[in-house]
């Protein structure tokens, strides 16, 4: 990982503020509390019923961390809230319904912004889990299953200096997610995203939960 971690980690201790940059075609927003970096971009595809979001997580804490997808909820505008898809529910929909196109199109665009971020390295994240998948199957629904399976964002128990990256999902019945807030709870911290609006793609912002002490800020 180091790279971009280490980056974002030392601007975000010396800006105390949200960072935004443009990488590999996606814009993204990253916010480091408490030593745990989460970054993340909403890819410019919708796939079977979902809206995807990619999400990188470091940990530059001494301490082990997990997060998970149901870590991740979107609450729109309207107040509505709509939790993430858990991956094996994803999985499932794709070895049902999934078929060489949408494998394509959420391989390739998954890729083009992992591979836009040069300096990131993941230690367990879509690299891994890909080679471990794709290698073992055969027919275009196990394949399509099986891109869903390494792209998905699996629960991972990060170890100090450990990364992971993946796919939020989001049932928006195919529609782009539209406007609101992207939630993240990991433990005593909640990381609040803005997403859409006249500030599209958004500021990002974090409040910590009341329960945050003030050695973790």
């Amino acid at each position: 990982m180091r790279g971009l971690g280490v980056l974002i980690l030392a601007a975000g201790a010396a800006w105390g503020q949200a960072i935004q940059f443009e990488s590999g075609g996606l814009y993204y927003q990253t916010l480091t509390r408490a030593g745990v970096t989460i970054m993340f971009a909403e890819l410019p595809v919708q796939v079977r019923e979902f809206a995807v979001v990619q999400v990188a997580v470091s940990n530059g804490s001494p301490s082990s961390r997990t997060v998970k997808a149901e870590d991740f909820k979107f609450i729109r505008s309207d107040g509505a809230t709509m939790a993430a898809t858990p991956a094996s529910n994803v999985v499932q929909e794709f070895l049902e319904k999934g078929g060489r196109n949408d494998v394509i199109k959420l391989v390739s665009t998954y890729e083009m912004g992992l591979y836009g971020l040069g300096r990131f390295r993941s230690t367990n994240g879509y690299e891994v889990r890909r080679k471990n998948m794709l290698a073992e199957v055969s027919g275009q629904r196990l394949k399509a299953a099986a891109a869903a399976s390494a792209i998905a964002f699996v629960t991972t128990r990060l170890k100090p200096s450990e990364s992971t990256d993946g796919a939020i999902f989001f049932p928006t019945q195919g529609k782009p997610i539209g406007h609101g807030t992207l939630r993240v709870t990991m433990g005593a911290e909640v990381f609040e995203y803005e997403v859409g609006g006249e500030q599209h793609p958004g500021v990002l912002k974090s409040r910590p939960s009341s329960s945050t002490t003030p050695e973790s800020r």
